[in-house]
């Protein structure tokens, strides 16, 4: 009875529907526009001064009078223009008799771009003179009156999606980069993907939305924060990173079902596919498993995902960390196409190839070949030579191109020393066909699989130059990779650990004894999800006890207990088992669009150098605003500028 109360009145405080429906145009954008088959399909036209959008006005409408309220996007003649706005397109007729001569100048002295407002009939165009292409295409407005609303200067670029623009161009002037086809549909596609995420969320499975700090305090390990300072001197917050220990914090206030549509801030320096700004979905459970929130994400893509793609298949796929980077050389492949990395090690065990020899007899050591179909048929010998250089550059690691069968000239040395045994084997183990180049390397395994991996995908990059489809953008492979590491070796210094995911993550429950041993060997309860080749989320079931987090953040990771003793606190007071995932938004909405970059799916987004090019952020402030923070700038020397300007040296995009 209470939550039959509660709806009700719930019900009663919602909006009611005023006005005409209208019909879906655009037809890829506009069957994503309705939210579910159930809803009815969006008023646009409410509240405003417009009677029609225009883009939806068909031969059923004929003989209605309309205003409409757009842009114009080009003009023909004086004697008719296309009014553009964010629903589509539609020809207005220019009057040429003398009694309207007021609204002939106004539409015809007005620049292209200017906004206007008309009003007319709708009629039939000529016979002949449809445009099937056009969704509009059938009919045209009779103008009786028309008001320039603004005028238009002269523009920096054309608003066209084929016209080409610099992204430093385009990132300047983004407010007129928006009103492209392009950007006007990737933002509404992903409006529209959120809002279907939160009936999922909130109405189907009974999460909570709430909005956590931003401003908050430097958090142990993981990415650089930026720093925010405060009136108190020497003290500063930081900006989150994520929402994590927040959310892990509702779990033990008894929320249950948290999320989060999450702005996320790192600062990262100049990262091409990174932003410093971002967002995610942010989720986290109370008594749940990894199945539970990998059946729960698997539900949300599905449900959420546009009408316009091909369904989403589910369960996903799952792999292994360690699966990943033996057979993919990466813990995010993309497994739309073959090129496995094979362990050829035993083909060699008694080789008489010195460096392969060497190879083996040391620890970890391994011989690894990826086949690359019919390459001896679309690769130039340039190619390869490129995809050497390419190894030694990046690996400092030898990789040879090996013909078992096709005869070319430019056959590695190392090619006649294998002999037929081996060469046979190996044909059988690779199943290697006529045309089929074989890359070899050899040396320890980590290495010689990643190295194998980047190669991989610089294959597919040269053979679908030379057209061969291996990658069909119109695919989506999902993949869940699990049993990472709970640790990797420092970089800096291999004799210390840190956290692979963060240090909240749980271990595995078979691994936890070797915490005390061997904390290495420990596998974690973390799992990403890739989509074609990118991480799109990461996730994990969280440590829950104070004492386990407690041992691994002092005794392990060596980190400062202090700046976690509220969380620890809030463990020790009856903290449920918890878990959760962030799926990445951009990323997410970037390869769901096939956009080139994260930049075209955020509608104002920092360069590549986190420099925003529209306003000129960020920007210096004057001494005396920064008196009351109790700092000062410490400006370069001239020579530390130098040097800067040399690892920075100035782009249109920085």
């Amino acid at each position: 009875m209470c939550l039959t109360f509660w709806l009700s009145q719930l019900c009663r405080g919602l909006p009611r529907r005023i006005g005409r429906t209208t019909q879906p145009v655009w037809d890829s954008l506009s069957r994503n526009l309705v939210l579910s088959s159930q809803r009815r399909i969006p008023e646009f036209s409410s509240f405003v001064a417009r009677t029609n959008t225009c883009g939806e006005l068909r031969s059923s409408h004929l003989g209605q009078e309309v205003t409409l309220c757009g842009w114009i996007q080009y003009r023909r003649q004086n004697i008719f223009l296309v009014l553009r706005d964010f629903h589509g397109l539609v020809q207005v007729v220019i009057p040429q008799d003398e009694s309207a001569a007021s609204v002939k100048k106004i539409l015809c002295e007005a620049p292209v771009e200017s906004v206007v407002q008309v009003s007319g009939t709708v009629i039939s165009r000529p016979p002949g003179q449809e445009n099937p292409k056009m969704p509009t295409g059938q009919i045209e407005i009779k103008v009786k009156t028309a008001e320039l609303l603004n005028s238009c200067k002269k523009l920096p670029f054309e608003i066209k999606d084929f016209v080409k623009k610099t992204e430093a161009l385009r990132l300047q002037y983004r407010y007129l980069d928006l009103r492209s086809f392009q950007m006007q549909y990737n933002l509404r596609l992903r409006s529209q993907m959120v809002m279907k995420m939160r009936e999922y969320l909130c109405n189907l499975h009974g999460f909570v939305d709430v909005e956590t700090p931003t401003l908050f305090k430097r958090t142990p390990g993981g990415a650089k924060e930026f720093l925010v300072p405060s009136r108190e001197p020497g003290k500063f917050y930081s900006l989150p990173q994520s929402p994590q220990q927040f959310k892990q914090l509702l779990m033990v206030g008894g929320l249950d079902r948290y999320f989060q549509v999450a702005r996320c801030y790192r600062d990262e320096g100049s990262r091409p596919d990174r932003q410093p700004e971002f967002t995610q979905i942010d989720i986290e459970m109370s008594f749940v498993d990894q199945t539970g929130i990998q059946s729960l994400i698997e539900g949300l893509l599905q449900y959420s995902w546009p009408n316009d793609k091909e369904p989403v298949v589910v369960p996903f796929p799952s792999m292994s960390f360690a699966e990943a980077l033996a057979t993919y050389g990466t813990d995010k492949p993309d497994i739309r196409f073959g090129m496995k990395i094979i362990d050829i090690s035993d083909v060699f065990r008694n080789t008489e190839i010195g460096f392969l020899r060497d190879a083996l007899s040391e620890p970890q050591g391994t011989v690894k070949a990826i086949r690359i179909p019919e390459g001896a048929r679309y690769l130039k010998k340039k190619d390869i030579e490129s995809i050497e250089n390419f190894a030694a550059d990046h690996f400092n690691q030898e990789v040879l191109p090996i013909f078992l069968k096709a005869n070319r000239n430019w056959n590695s040395s190392v090619a006649k020393f294998i002999m037929e045994e081996q060469r046979l084997e190996l044909i059988r183990l690779m199943e290697i066909q006529e045309e089929d180049v074989v890359l070899l390397t050899a040396g320890e395994h980590k290495k010689a699989c990643s190295s194998l991996g980047k190669l991989r995908l610089e294959c597919a990059d040269l053979l679908e130059i030379r057209g061969v489809v291996l990658r069909d953008p119109a695919l989506f492979s999902f993949l869940w990779v699990v049993d990472f590491p709970l640790f990797f070796p420092k970089e800096e210094n291999p004799g210390e650990l840190e956290s692979a995911h963060h240090p909240f993550t749980a271990p595995h429950p078979s691994d936890i004894h070797l915490l005390y041993t061997e904390p290495e060997k420990v596998r974690s309860q973390h799992y990403d999800l890739v989509l074609n080749g990118s991480e799109i989320g990461g996730g994990s079931i969280r440590i829950h006890d104070a004492e386990l987090q407690r041992y691994i953040l002092a005794t392990l990771l060596k980190e400062d207990v202090k700046l976690l003793s509220h969380l620890l606190q809030a463990l020790d007071y009856g903290a449920p088992p918890h878990g959760g995932i962030a799926l990445g938004l951009d990323r997410l909405m970037c390869l769901v669009t096939r956009a080139a970059s994260i930049r075209d799916v955020i509608a104002f987004p920092k360069s590549f150098r986190g420099h925003d090019l529209m306003s000129n952020a960020p920007d210096s402030i004057p001494p005396e605003e920064l008196k009351p923070y109790h700092i000062q700038v410490s400006w370069p020397t001239d020579s530390e500028a130098e040097k800067s300007a040399l690892n920075h040296p100035h782009h249109p995009e920085s």
